[in-house]
């Protein structure tokens, strides 16, 4: 029931707990035990209407503030860059660049900077000393890795319908004798099927 209310945007009725909760199960006893145990806390069980949820407390409701969560929609160039970055990190920028076929925009590292998916990684013993990206944790979090060897592979990506296996316009005839699904062994296994 605890979890139900925790999880639920609305509140939640008596009989919706029922209907959730496995037969025989005794939800009214439940939120009695909860209201006692959370009286007196930051955050109460509340009675509102017919429906049951977790509130702040009045005395602490002065502290709060609404948040609210602004939905970014990435553009095309920041998720080329994101997963040219995930799939070959630690990446610096000529690299993405040269992978990409275009000038990376100093405003697509800061955006996917800004949103912690990218961070910067050590700086590479080459002139000029570029410095590397890699993807942090907030990124593998969010798309539900473990690591970024868990991302997907070419043929999960083609089975997912994400990859084209037509050659693109203006792309050069294959020979047939190669197969174009062997993993590239650069690439550290991240392709491995």
């Amino acid at each position: 029931v605890e979890a139900i209310l925790f999880a639920s945007a609305t509140p939640v009725t008596l009989a919706e707990l029922t209907a959730r909760l496995p037969h025989g199960s005794t939800p009214g006893v439940a939120l009695r035990a909860l209201a006692e145990r959370y009286a007196g806390r930051g955050v109460e069980l509340r009675r509102t209407g017919d429906a049951w949820a977790f509130r702040t407390a009045p005395d602490l409701a002065a502290l709060m503030h609404p948040e609210r969560q602004e939905t970014r929609k990435l553009s095309r160039a920041a998720i080329e860059t994101l997963a040219i970055i995930a799939y070959h990190q630690p990446v610096t920028r000529a690299e993405i660049e040269e992978i990409r076929g275009v000038a990376v925009s100093r405003g697509t590292l800061d955006l996917l900077l800004d949103l912690e998916w990218v961070r910067f990684g050590r700086r590479r013993a080459t002139p000029g000393r570029p410095v590397t990206y890699l993807v942090t944790d907030g990124f593998l979090d969010h798309f539900g890795l473990e690591s970024a060897r868990d991302l997907p592979g070419l043929a999960e990506l083609r089975a997912a319908g994400l990859l084209d296996a037509r050659p693109g316009t203006g792309a050069m005839p294959q020979d047939t004798a190669d197969d174009d699904t062997a993993p590239d062994p650069a690439q550290g296994g991240l392709f491995d099927d």
